[in-house]
């Protein structure tokens, strides 16, 4: 099988930009090749928007009740 993928390189491990439909620890051959376009720094919003987390539709207004537990008093 054969896949053509984006990643960066962190100066330590190479990070897909993409979820890759491999089971962990699958054992892969690579061969690299340099983009010449500029890294795209991606903003928050972006990058929350790209993980399409779903969550119940008050998450927003009773965060620390999810985080924390109903009735928990945030430290102040």
């Amino acid at each position: 099988m054969t896949k053509t993928l984006e990643a960066i390189y962190d100066g330590k491990v190479f990070k897909p930009e993409k979820q890759l439909d491999l089971k962990p620890n699958t054992r892969v051959y690579m061969t690299i090749e340099v983009s010449e376009e500029p890294l795209q720094r991606r903003s928050f919003l972006q990058t929350a928007r790209s993980l399409k987390l779903e969550g119940p539709s008050d998450w927003a207004g009773h965060l620390e009740d999810y985080l924390y537990g109903k009735g928990t008093i945030a430290h102040e």
